[in-house]
């Protein structure tokens, strides 16, 4: 694959900032993105890091070798002795020196839902950057339910982390939606001239994470991300449990899981004050 992780520096001075691919190794439209464009970029202003996630997934094609990289960026204290002693936590650790060096990340990954649509994840800190990114939807409230990604990594520590969903990973859309978000990313850090229409955002808060209690949990149908569901309705079936929804919601990321603690689907509410999202996305 080359360089771990590439460095790039403008004439003049500005900020750090890193784009960070390949997290999940099978989620491949970044890597695809960063091929297309490093060979041409330049830099302006201040100093850009591209860094290719997990890299021994990135060469088997797979997600993970053992453990998700993307809830390792946690202390130790909040990892178990197994997680340790992966391979994951020992590429966090390495990434981490570089996070350090940043003011700014953008983690860049794709769905495993067919017809998902792209989206953005952040906390407020990013709103100066996210109307400069290529989606319509944007959700807060991830770093409280699925802490231990790299952009929870940055929020923590006082920076600013983005992470962008670039729709399904079979698409070949998902690249150009990569490539669009991290030159928009890197213009509205003020590295490169890169003008990108203010775009007209729904924003969406992710309230609750389902973990499985049993090794069977299946879901009702394949629900498609940001589907609206109402509340009461069913949404699958815990071990014998019947799991349904409290409020109407927007489910995501839903997945039959043959685990117990497993992440079975995270739903959203629409935040307050902002366009809301049509019920058919």
């Amino acid at each position: 694959m080359g360089e771990e992780v590439v460095v790039i520096e403008g004439a003049l001075p500005g900020p750090t900032s890193m784009v960070l691919v390949g997290v999940h190794g099978n989620e491949t439209c970044g890597i695809s993105a960063l091929k297309h464009i490093l060979p041409t970029l330049s830099i302006d202003r201040g100093r850009v890091l591209f860094g290719y996630g997990n890299l021994s997934a990135i060469d088997r094609n797979e997600r993970h070798t053992g453990y998700d990289l993307n809830r390792m960026f946690r202390e130790d204290a909040d990892l178990s002795l197994e997680e340790r002693g992966s391979y994951e936590y020992r590429r966090s650790r390495y990434l981490m020196t570089y996070l350090d060096q940043s003011s700014a990340l953008l983690d860049v990954h794709a769905s495993f839902t067919p017809e998902s649509v792209p989206f953005v994840i952040c906390e407020e800190n990013a709103e100066s950057i996210v109307h400069h990114l290529p989606t319509d939807i944007v959700i807060s409230g991830f770093d409280r339910i699925q802490p231990g990604g790299a952009d929870y990594y940055m929020n923590a520590r006082g920076s600013i982390g983005i992470c962008i969903e670039c729709g399904y990973m079979g698409d070949e859309r998902s690249v150009r939606v990569a490539e669009d978000g991290i030159l928009g990313f890197l213009g509205a850090r003020g590295h490169i001239t890169h003008v990108e229409e203010r775009r007209k955002q729904i924003r969406l808060e992710a309230y609750f994470l389902y973990r499985t209690e049993s090794d069977r949990f299946v879901l009702d149908y394949p629900f498609k991300d940001f589907e609206k569901i109402i509340a009461g309705q069913h949404i699958g079936r815990d071990g014998d449990r019947e799991i349904a929804s409290e409020e109407n919601s927007f489910i995501l990321f839903a997945r039959e899981r043959n685990t117990s603690g497993a992440e079975g689907f995270i739903l959203c509410r629409e935040q307050s004050n902002h366009d809301q999202i049509d019920a058919k996305a």
